[in-house]
């Protein structure tokens, strides 16, 4: 009979810690907007991706990131010479910003590269002019690409040792999601499909 009503003890015990628990966390998610459109858990938060940056914009014009997040956007790093993979990111995420025209919503995509010794604004022009005539392409300098890519946590190398013409980059491909201000809320990996991206993208806009 003591050993049941200690077991009774510990299972109350237990079910009010797991009870407390989860009121804990409903009471720390309840003060995030965007909490029920989250899909994303990462060391840190979402809160950790992102800086301040100056760049140059593919019509030559520099621009801070308070101008180019001015409105909620797509953003991928890449580069222009990629033979598969951010051929297909960039007509996926003008997709997206398709879709979400289509659904009375705004939403912009920048490509930023992780080439900037060949990506000049003309080549970027050029290139993003391919997906969608409002898509903003961004280079300059090595130092500020650099820069850009590590607030953003973008693995990136050149493999330029034997052939500083013709050579790949190796790069991360995720998409994230940046509403006005610069504030990075969410990320989609390449195997992201664009309705999914769009449904996702537009709970986050509901919620702003």
């Amino acid at each position: 009979m003591a050993d049941r009503k200690i077991l009774l003890i510990g299972t109350a015990a237990a079910v009010g810690v797991l009870a407390g628990g989860a009121l804990f966390l409903t009471q720390q998610r309840a003060g995030d907007p965007y909490a029920q459109c989250t899909g994303s858990a990462v060391a840190g938060g979402m809160d950790s991706f992102g800086t301040e940056f100056t760049l140059t914009r593919d019509d030559g014009q520099r621009v801070t990131s308070a101008e180019v997040f001015n409105q909620p956007t797509l953003l991928y790093f890449g580069y222009t010479f990629c033979p598969d993979v951010c051929p297909l990111d960039s007509a996926r995420n003008a997709e997206v910003a398709a879709i979400m025209e289509d659904r009375g919503e705004t939403l912009q995509t920048v490509f930023v590269t992780v080439d900037p010794r060949r990506d000049t604004p003309e080549v970027l022009a050029d290139y993003t002019d391919m997906f969608s005539d409002d898509m903003i392409g961004l280079t300059g300098s090595e130092q500020e690409i650099a820069a850009v890519n590590q607030g953003w946590r973008n693995y990136y190398k050149a493999n330029d040792e034997d052939d500083q013409e013709y050579y790949l980059v190796d790069h991360m491909t995720n998409t994230y999601l940046v509403m006005p201000g610069g504030h990075t809320v969410d990320y989609f990996p390449r195997d992201a499909l664009p309705g999914d991206m769009a449904d996702s993208v537009g709970c986050f806009l509901d919620a702003t």
